[in-house]
């Protein structure tokens, strides 16, 4: 039984995916962090064991009807739990790609800035008054009648869909039209109509052309395929759609994103004349606040949404009814400038905003939620922001604190550290080499433990390897770019060096970066690195990912007992029918139904989760079958294969590559929707690495760093800094101080966010840069490289 007075979370054998049966106090009431490298299992116990623990007992509190309705987390794998208070999770996730959604959904302040129009708006004379829904773009009563609240609408030309009216519709014509059998479909429907599918477009008639192109007619055809010698094909009955509605359709309903891009290249795109791009119906925007419709002032940055509403509520005419929303808006939008977002506006969609805001924002929400007695389990809250913001973030975290709340962080970022009550640090190593608690205990005595990598770098025992900064070989000129919050910006980046470019959130740097194309002069070639998933469902994994699965097929085909059976190199595939198992269809999972509950999934009862049926599962080599490799991490293979009498160079070469950028933890099998965007990032380099390209090669990297530890950290920039010494250009946007203070060149963006940033306020080397006077990455980065010279110089 848990003891209520007991000042602990008391954790005993947790044995969550690397973890090696923990046992581990951690005391209430305080801001305690989880640190270690990559993979080392701090996730695991903070997320997969804590938090998923006080979510199972809150789950089996409620009853099943309302269970229904609840996202499940499973039982985590360890003995028991006591003095586990409800917990909270803030964990980074990436938002769904909707429009919908926005900064002021998100944080609620929405409802508050439509109540405050509603309620206290100034209306035209006559005017009915309107209940808050009618200011919203995502109410039926809202709604834009013509863009639906979309705010855009879009539509397609001849001249987009047809670009070269010498092809014949038989040759391709119609780019808009879909490949293989469907655009041959088409075609042949188009014959069967009587239409000349051999004659160049521009003569057909006109009428021909737009009825081809936009009719909205769906006319079922019998068509008779043109009878090949060795092939019989029987006629059917075929559905025309114009060219203009597979477009649409496309677009609006296809849930790949592939075709939605492809189908995007023949629309125009353009604010809805209706509402002007506002979403908003005309006698919602008609209602004024402070001389402006809503939509302006969800338009505003935050910063001088406050400034208004502040004005606003001096004023001696405002009723009190005004006066109390007025108060209680400013009040809710505090927390989220402290965090350093008061860039956004309330209107900005949440796809376009990074994890590391998402993340901050909900965090500002908790604020206001007035909880206490919970466990607030965080995922790396500073990621993404600049060094001038973690006082406020820390800030914000002893407020939770204060509140009566237990703060559990997984950090990795140092000045966050060394603030903290109390530290975890779980390794030494990733993957089968961590799974253990190292020390727990306040944040002076992790300095005794040996084996931890936090601690060498938490009391900079070791010198830093100082670089000679490069000379560049020439210059790559950038701009003049104006978009977004950048008006009229050039920059020259060097080539054959490091460039860092820093600045707060919001300040343009990725936007700079953004217009780096394959165009700029000087360039061999492009790679743009950057931390977008390598596949969205299960069946992509690093294997596949990194072309490295093909060869371990050829290798398992290439067995004798492979060879005598007749198995080929797609009988190892387990997305195809032949050697996967067919229970599950490859997935070693199978969908559970049960009665008045979710779906819930659980291994699959043939393979067990293997994927592969028997027969293929007798098939090995060196003693280990297919599902077995799969199930090896990348440092595991690397031994595996490394020792090997077949030559398989290509294998070694890639599992290398991944060792050399810090992911010999994970599984080679391991699938795409586990991973974190720093671990896809470094999956993505690696595989470029592995490529061995010649020539001038320009990577760009948006905060690699992201994620790491710096023992991660330390590994990735030595292949980074390979890349330049070998003769190509890297260039990185970030915030990790140490990275810029070890670059050749920074260009420092701002000096603000939003409107307040845009600029470029400082370039050239590091110690340059530290002495920019305007600048708010100065004092960091002159922070950061005099540690660097006292830990060179004590060391």
């Amino acid at each position: 039984m848990d003891d209520p007075h007991d000042p602990f979370v008391r954790v005993r054998g947790a044995r969550e995916h690397n973890l090696k049966g923990v046992d581990v106090d951690i005391p209430r009431d305080v801001l305690a962090l989880f640190t270690g490298v990559s993979g080392s299992g701090k996730s695991s116990l903070a997320f997969g064991t804590i938090y998923a623990e006080a979510q199972r007992r809150y789950f089996e509190s409620v009853a099943p009807y309302a269970r229904r309705l609840i996202h499940q987390v499973g039982a985590p794998k360890v003995g028991e739990i006591s003095g586990l208070p409800p917990a909270v999770s803030l964990q980074q996730r990436r938002s769904t790609p909707t429009s919908r959604s926005s900064v002021g959904t998100v944080t609620s302040l929405s409802n508050y800035l439509r109540m405050l129009y509603s309620r206290a708006g100034d209306y035209p004379p006559g005017a009915e008054l309107l209940y808050s829904d009618a200011f919203s773009p995502n109410t039926p009563i809202g709604a834009c009648e013509e863009c639906h609240g979309i705010g855009q609408i879009h539509w397609t030309t001849e001249e987009l869909m047809v670009p070269d009216p010498s092809l014949s519709i038989r040759e391709g014509a119609i780019a808009a039209w879909p490949g293989a059998w469907q655009g041959k479909n088409l075609r042949d429907i188009l014959d069967a109509l009587g239409i000349d599918v051999d004659r160049p477009w521009r003569e057909l008639e006109p009428d021909q052309r737009e009825w081809i192109l936009f009719t909205d007619k769906t006319p079922v055809i019998t068509v008779h395929p043109v009878r090949d010698a060795h092939r019989v094909q029987r006629s059917y009955q075929g559905t025309y759609m114009s060219a203009d509605r597979y477009v649409m359709k496309t677009f609006s309903d296809s849930k790949s994103p592939s075709l939605r891009a492809k189908a995007e290249r023949f629309l125009v795109t353009a604010p809805c004349p209706a509402c002007g791009g506002t979403r908003l119906r005309p006698e919602a925007l008609e209602v004024t606040f402070a001389g402006r419709n809503i939509a302006e002032l969800a338009a505003l940055p935050l910063t001088e949404l406050v400034e208004l509403l502040e004005a606003a509520s001096k004023r001696e005419d405002m009723s009190e009814t005004a006066q109390v929303l007025t108060e209680d808006l400013l009040t809710r939008i505090a927390p989220i400038l402290e965090l350093g977002l008061g860039y956004l506006g309330l209107d900005r969609t949440t796809p376009t905003l990074s994890v590391g805001e998402l993340q901050r924002l909900h965090l500002a929400t908790q604020l206001r939620s007035g909880l206490f007695g919970v466990v607030y389990v965080l995922d790396e809250p500073s990621a993404g922001l600049h060094p001038s913001d973690t006082e406020s973030l820390l800030t914000v975290l002893d407020r939770l604190k204060a509140a009566g709340n237990s703060v559990f962080v997984v950090e990795h970022h140092l000045d966050v550290v060394r603030r903290a009550d109390w530290i975890v640090d779980v390794g030494p190593l990733a993957g089968e080499h961590g799974g253990r608690v190292l020390y727990s205990g306040p944040v002076a005595g992790l300095a005794s433990v040996a084996d931890s990598a936090t601690a060498r770098f938490l009391f900079d025992r070791e010198p830093v390897p100082e670089r000679a900064v490069r000379e560049p070989r020439g210059w790559l000129k950038v701009g003049p770019v104006t978009r977004h919050n950048l008006h009229d910006v050039s920059v020259d980046v060097p080539v054959g060096a490091f460039t860092a470019v820093t600045g707060v959130s919001g300040s343009g740097k990725s936007t700079l970066i953004g217009e780096i194309t394959e165009e700029v002069e000087g360039v061999g070639r492009l790679v743009v690195v950057d931390q977008k998933p390598i596949g969205r469902t299960p069946r992509s994994n690093l294997a596949t990912y990194t072309s490295l699965f093909d060869v371990v097929r050829k290798v398992f085909a290439a067995t004798d007992e492979a060879k005598a059976r007749g198995y080929g190199v797609g009988r190892f595939s387990f997305n195809v029918a032949g050697g996967r198992c067919e229970t599950c269809q490859g997935e070693g999972f199978v969908s559970v139904e049960l009665l008045f509950l979710p779906s819930t999934y659980a291994p699959c009862p043939d393979c067990g989760g293997a994927r592969y049926n028997p027969g293929t599962l007798e098939v090995t080599y060196r003693g280990k079958n297919i599902a077995e490799v799969l199930d090896l991490t990348v440092e595991g293979a690397a031994a595996f294969f490394g020792e090997a009498d077949t030559d398989v160079p290509a294998v070694v070469r890639s599992l290398r590559t991944l060792l050399d950028v810090g992911l010999g933890y994970l599984r080679l099998g391991q699938p795409a929707t586990e991973l974190s965007g720093g671990e896809a990032q470094r999956i993505k380099l690696a595989s470029e690495l592995q490529r061995m390209r010649r020539g001038h090669t320009l990577y760009l990297l948006d905060e690699p760093t992201t994620g790491l530890h710096p023992a991660d950290t330390e590994v990735l920039m030595r292949q980074l800094h390979g890349l330049v010494d070998a003769g190509s250009s890297v260039v990185v946007v970030e915030h990790d101080m140490t990275v810029v203070a070890g670059a050749d060149w920074v260009i420092d963006m701002g000096p603000g966010g939003g409107d307040e940033g845009g600029h470029v306020v400082a370039q050239g080397p590091p110690a340059e840069v530290a002495r920019a006077g305007d600048s708010r990455t100065a004092p960091y980065l002159a922070r950061a490289l005099a540690r660097r010279d006292s830990a060179s110089v004590s060391g």
